[in-house]
């Protein structure tokens, strides 16, 4: 699933920005089984590259990642580290470190060395930082109408130009919604 962020919300760090959900906890529990040990909801932003280089950062991975070759800004948690996001080949096994998420697509440990997982991926993108809601926060989000919950496409995950990835995802969408791909950012400029 994604998140795109309404023109309603107000904090800076989502404005216009396009969030694949990773892992979602629906209790105090973290009853996913992934890193959320207290519940909550973590994720990536999609459409936010950063300029700097991928192989400045973690020198042979920039020569796996996919076009564009640098770090996306992930979101506002934990900037100093990454999380990467990869798509497997057709038919091929989980290299080591792959942890799914959905279907081929899931998270790869950055600390596996890079040759055990050539020929086993498709895709790999690489995120400064991460997304991060406490048990419940994110439902209070969408409630109050700052996201958009919609299903996602993996191409949406490694687009080479993510600038116009919040207006396609939205024009994509059944009925009503499809129209605020249009809407200006700031409704009073209309």
């Amino acid at each position: 699933m994604l998140l795109v962020a309404t023109p309603e919300l107000g904090d800076p760090n989502f404005a216009s920005t396009v969030v694949l959900l990773l892992d979602v906890s629906d209790d105090e529990t973290g009853s996913t089984g992934g890193p959320l040990a207290s519940g909550g909801a973590l994720g990536v932003v999609l459409n936010r590259p950063s300029g700097v280089p991928v192989a400045e950062v973690l020198g042979p991975w920039g020569e796996v990642v996919d076009e564009p070759e640098v770090l996306f800004q992930g979101g506002p948690v934990s900037t100093e580290g990454a999380l990467a996001v990869a798509r497997l080949q057709t038919g091929a096994e989980p290299p080591v470190g792959f942890q799914p998420v959905d279907g081929d697509l899931g998270l790869l440990d950055l600390d596996t060395p890079v040759e055990l997982v050539t020929g086993a991926l498709a895709s790999l993108r690489v995120y400064a930082g991460y997304a991060g809601w406490g048990a419940g926060q994110l439902e209070v989000e969408v409630e109050q109408g700052s996201w958009y919950v919609v299903p996602g496409e993996v191409a949406d995950v490694f687009r080479v130009d993510p600038s116009h990835l919040w207006r396609d995802v939205l024009r994509r969408q059944p009925g009503e919604l499809a129209w605020h791909a249009t809407r200006p950012l700031d409704p009073d400029l209309n």
